[in-house]
């Protein structure tokens, strides 16, 4: 095992920690944007995981890279959605 393994085992880890900490907020109020920050880390953690998992040597030329993109995205869109949303 590498230290570049382990090291990548680590952001995965804490990509999945955060999603599961958006996660818990939008069962308590049900949120969507919570929902979409959870599911933007899990898209996050998806892209180490899958590039050390299938040796990728570069990740910002695979497909993978995608992913990433799609999370911020999803980002994105959550925030504008939550901003244009009526106050009350």
């Amino acid at each position: 095992m590498t230290l570049q393994a382990v090291m990548t085992g680590a952001i995965i880890m804490g990509y999945g920690v955060a999603a599961v900490f958006f996660l818990k907020f939008w069962r308590r109020t049900g949120d969507a944007l919570f929902l979409a920050f959870s599911t933007a880390f899990l898209l996050l953690a998806a892209v180490p995981l899958l590039t050390l998992t299938l040796e990728v040597p570069r990740e910002e030329q695979s497909p993978f890279y995608l992913l990433r993109a799609l999370a911020f995205v999803i980002i994105i869109v959550a925030i504008v959605a939550k901003s244009r949303q009526p106050r009350g």
